[in-house]
């Protein structure tokens, strides 16, 4: 494939911005990947490819969890211990998306108060506008941003409504499933198939009196995964406790990441699941490519939407309709 040899000024000077750490330029840059404009998407892949050789350093943290388990003031804590130990975070946290406009409409920027007033983390909320798994769909690229500005953790914080999360597995290092004690939670968590892809469980809100019932859903999780089939043979996703209002257990959590990412270098997994990772988000970025190709040719929607009558009222196979539209983009 043949790339560009020069990039135009302004590109040239943001992506000298981006590497000098200004975190305003990581802003501008993030808003113009977000962007639906062709020539504003021209001028991202443009970005991200000069900057591609400062990025892959970062440990890439994905944060999943039902609402109100507390994720948001879970990234808050651990970001602040982090930030003492000298790293430099960054968290891209999705927000569920107002149906009506498509923005976001939690707000987590306001709920990671300690986090939003530290000038060694920057925090990006961006609507989850209806893609697979509660991540926004330009989330990879804007990491990539992240880490070419220096941020050597990124923590991506999912909706946790019961989508798919395999998403945040494919751009993450190790993925985090949050749980609440007691409630049940155990069982839901292990039908929704979280436990499965969590490279750890940990269960928040073990403070004050919900101490025990933390330890007694945290010991039922691990009677789970004794039957469950470990991602991968060289890491079996430990369980702990921790309560996020008062830090407790949170040094250990992150000495876990630590200790996986240990392991998975060892064995040679971390580079191949980065390798497969990158050719996933291809694929992921061609149907992207493909479906914004059927929107843009008013002739071909014209079709699509006759198709799509023909197909509803049964005179059409939905099979024969989707080869009729894919011969339409040849």
């Amino acid at each position: 494939m043949t790339l560009p040899k020069t990039i135009s000024p302004d590109i040239g000077k943001l992506a000298k911005d981006l590497r000098a750490g200004q975190r305003a330029a990581l802003a501008r840059a993030i808003t113009l990947v977000e962007s639906r404009r062709a020539d504003h998407q021209a001028a991202a892949r443009e970005l991200v490819q000069a900057l591609l050789p400062a990025t892959g350093k970062a440990i890439r943290v994905g944060v999943t969890g039902s609402p109100g388990v507390g994720k948001s003031t879970t990234i808050d804590t651990l970001g602040m211990l982090l930030i003492a130990r000298g790293h430099k975070v960054a968290v891209l946290a999705v927000d569920p998306s107002s149906a009506r406009t498509g923005g976001s409409i939690l707000g987590d920027k306001t709920r990671m108060a300690h986090l939003a007033n530290s000038d060694n983390a920057f925090i990006r909320p961006s609507p989850a506008s209806g893609t697979l798994g509660g991540v926004a769909a330009k989330t990879r690229e804007a990491m990539l941003l992240c880490e070419a500005t220096g941020f050597d953790v990124v923590l991506v914080e999912t909706v946790g409504i019961g989508q798919s999360e395999t998403a945040v597995c494919d751009m993450t290092d190790f993925f985090l499933a949050l749980m609440l004690p007691g409630a049940g939670d155990e069982l839901q968590g292990i039908k929704k198939g979280l436990v499965e892809l969590a490279d750890m469980i940990a269960i928040n809100k073990a403070d004050g009196d919900n101490i025990k019932r933390a330890n007694l859903a945290a010991a039922e999780y691990r009677g789970a995964l004794h039957i469950l089939s470990p991602r991968s043979e060289h890491w079996h996703p430990p369980v702990l406790t921790y309560s996020a209002l008062t830090g407790a257990g949170l040094e250990a959590l992150w000495q876990k990441v630590l200790d996986h990412r240990a392991a998975m270098n060892a064995s040679g997994e971390f580079a191949a699941r980065r390798r497969e990772q990158q050719v996933k988000w291809m694929w992921s970025m061609l149907e992207q490519r493909m479906m914004a190709r059927l929107r843009a040719d008013a002739t071909v929607r014209a079709r699509v939407k006759k198709i799509e009558i023909e197909v509803a009222e049964g005179r059409v196979t939905p099979s024969v309709a989707a080869e009729q539209i894919a011969e339409w983009l040849r």
